[in-house]
């Protein structure tokens, strides 16, 4: 890359958890970077714009408030700027939220994605790097969750759409040759965390002294996966663009690769954590106990999470090593700063 011309990258999310985190680790590599996102109200406006003004000022950055279904708005961007690669984070999260809200998933995730794909093709993008979610393994119980496994039964709208954002990019790799690689992350925490997450959730409610809701009797596994580790996987993931797979045979055909340019990788911390042994680190690290408030399984949650990275290690030399025992505490030390508690 030259010092003189450097790359210029489109991140949509840029005011997200992980899409400020990603923003940043680019422009500290020497990128350009357009981040988009539409500020919307599902959480904290507040903390996003928070995370923006530690971005605003920084040489090579660009920030625009733009919708992902305004398809006309993304054209004029794409005509501005001449982008290398894309790395597409924005959408609408939450499991339980999509029970109530369809639509909203529906205009962000699927009509939002595919513009991209359309404006990516249209303008010969080098690489096409998109969030899916581990939500898309559903009902699956085999562990570790494999990119081999079907993902045919999802239990909730937003890993509905997350499984159809990587059908709609193999379709475009098929017949377009653009190359796409998605991404299912795993329970992503760290510093700059979304308030809807537990881990910034029962952190709030523990230092105020309220109780904990504790989903089916704390009886449930995440790969719980550090921030600074999802954003090396991305950024080694960008690096790496997909090629068609040679060996890939359409009789027992590969789920995670192609004869066309397309990768799909699970990036987490390959390790499965229960939700107790989690607590009792998180008030190790606070300093508290937590008031345990014990609650059934919720809708379109699943019992656990827990993530093969072997190929995304493979492919780009990915290696998680952020357990929560140094995770978490950085978590806290950020949230006392953030809110001067």
């Amino acid at each position: 890359m030259s010092l003189l011309s450097p790359s210029k990258i489109l991140v949509t999310g840029a005011a997200g958890f992980i899409g400020f985190h990603v923003t940043k680790r680019l422009l500290d590599e020497g990128f350009q970077v357009v981040g988009i996102d539409n500020l919307n109200d599902y959480y904290s406006v507040q903390l996003k714009r928070d995370r923006i003004a530690q971005l605003d000022g920084r040489e090579g950055f660009w920030f625009l408030k733009v919708d992902l279904s305004e398809a006309n708005v993304l054209e004029e961007i794409f005509k501005a700027h001449s982008f290398q690669g894309a790395i597409h984070l924005g959408a609408q999260a939450g499991v339980r939220y999509s029970i109530d809200h369809p639509s909203t998933y529906i205009q962000s995730n699927l009509v939002g994605t595919a513009n991209l794909l359309e404006l990516a093709r249209q303008h010969s993008l080098g690489h096409f790097v998109y969030a899916s979610s581990s939500s898309v393994y559903g009902m699956n119980r085999k562990m570790p969750f494999s990119e081999d496994d079907s993902v045919d039964h999802p239990i909730s709208l937003y890993a509905a759409t997350k499984k159809s954002n990587e059908l709609m990019a193999h379709s475009y790799s098929h017949l377009f040759g653009l190359p796409t690689t998605g991404l299912r992350f795993f329970t992503v925490y760290g510093p700059w965390g979304r308030p809807d997450m537990a881990t910034f959730k029962f952190t709030q409610s523990i230092l105020a002294g309220k109780p904990i809701d504790v989903y089916n009797h704390g009886q449930m596994r995440r790969d719980f996966t550090y921030v600074d580790d999802i954003v090396s996987g991305v950024v080694a993931a960008r690096k790496t663009p997909a090629t068609p797979n040679p060996d890939w045979d359409a009789t027992q055909p590969d789920a995670s690769s192609s004869s066309a340019p397309y990768r799909i990788y699970n990036i987490g911390n390959h390790q499965s954590v229960e939700l107790s042994r989690f607590i009792e680190v998180l008030e190790d690290a606070l300093g508290t106990k937590a008031i345990l408030n014990m609650m059934p399984l919720q809708p379109g949650d699943v019992l656990e999470t827990y993530a093969d990275v072997s190929r995304l290690e493979a492919a780009t030399g990915y290696s998680p090593s952020t357990p929560i025992e140094v995770g978490l505490p950085k978590f806290v030390e950020w949230y006392r700063s953030y809110f001067n508690v």
